[in-house]
């Protein structure tokens, strides 16, 4: 279980959504010091929060930033990208780009602060996965989201012996800018911020943040048909 009481945090994309509702709740759970990252760090406008400068693809721009939050003991791989590029039909290039931010970007940032967190006595990673981890409705987003749950598994292994504990999120529609034109029920980001903080607080492995996470995951035992209502025509 992790205090965030007093925690220093580091939060990727924290100007806006769910990144947003994270350092709101962070600071409402009495957090020391939260960074929180953005392309512009003019757009971060929580006034208690350090903006920080981050391309998460870029490696100098998150050893920058890693050389700027030297006291954190938190992590949130909260940034992301959703092309949803179609594998047959989309540009190369847009699969990889969504791959550089959804997969490997977080792999930067957790292999940047793993030692800083180390030094300060040990901490937390939390990492924004999706429902789309678990059901490739979404092209390479889905493929992305798969590889970093997958990621996130493994890490896990490898950090608890260094007394770094990590939780990933899942969740389906939130209401924020990304989600914008979806017609469909969408999550308040502020119930997930809280959910998922919950979750850093208690030790969980994972947290589902709402009843399509859970309905999905529940349903990986079962047979793809279930899962894809195309097969079974």
């Amino acid at each position: 279980m992790t205090a965030l009481k007093g925690a220093n945090v580091f939060v990727t994309g924290g100007s806006r959504g769910i990144g947003k509702a994270l350092v709101e709740e962070l600071y409402a759970r009495g957090a020391g010091k939260v960074y929180a990252t953005a392309r512009d760090p003019r757009s971060v406008t929580h006034p208690d929060a350090v903006p920080v400068a981050l391309e998460v693809t870029d490696p100098a721009s998150v050893a920058a930033a890693a050389a700027q939050a030297e006291d954190v003991t938190v992590l949130i791989n909260n940034a992301g990208a959703a092309v949803g590029a179609s594998f047959l039909d989309s540009p190369v290039d847009d699969v990889r780009r969504e791959f550089e931010t959804n997969f490997y970007g977080p792999l930067l940032l957790t292999r940047a602060f793993v030692p800083i967190i180390e030094r300060n006595g040990g901490g937390h990673l939390l990492t924004m996965h999706s429902v789309l981890s678990w059901i490739a409705l979404g092209g390479s987003y889905s493929a992305s989201k798969a590889a970093l749950w997958s990621q996130t598994n493994s890490l896990r292994l490898e950090l608890q012996p260094r007394g770094i504990a990590v939780t990933g999120l899942h969740v389906g529609y939130v209401d924020t800018d990304l989600a914008a034109g979806v017609d469909a029920p969408k999550s308040d980001p502020r119930t997930v911020a809280a959910l998922a903080l919950d979750g850093v607080e208690t030790g969980a492995y994972e947290v589902l943040a709402d009843d399509i996470s859970r309905q999905v995951k529940a349903g990986l035992a079962g047979d793809l048909a279930a899962l894809y209502a195309q097969l079974a025509k």
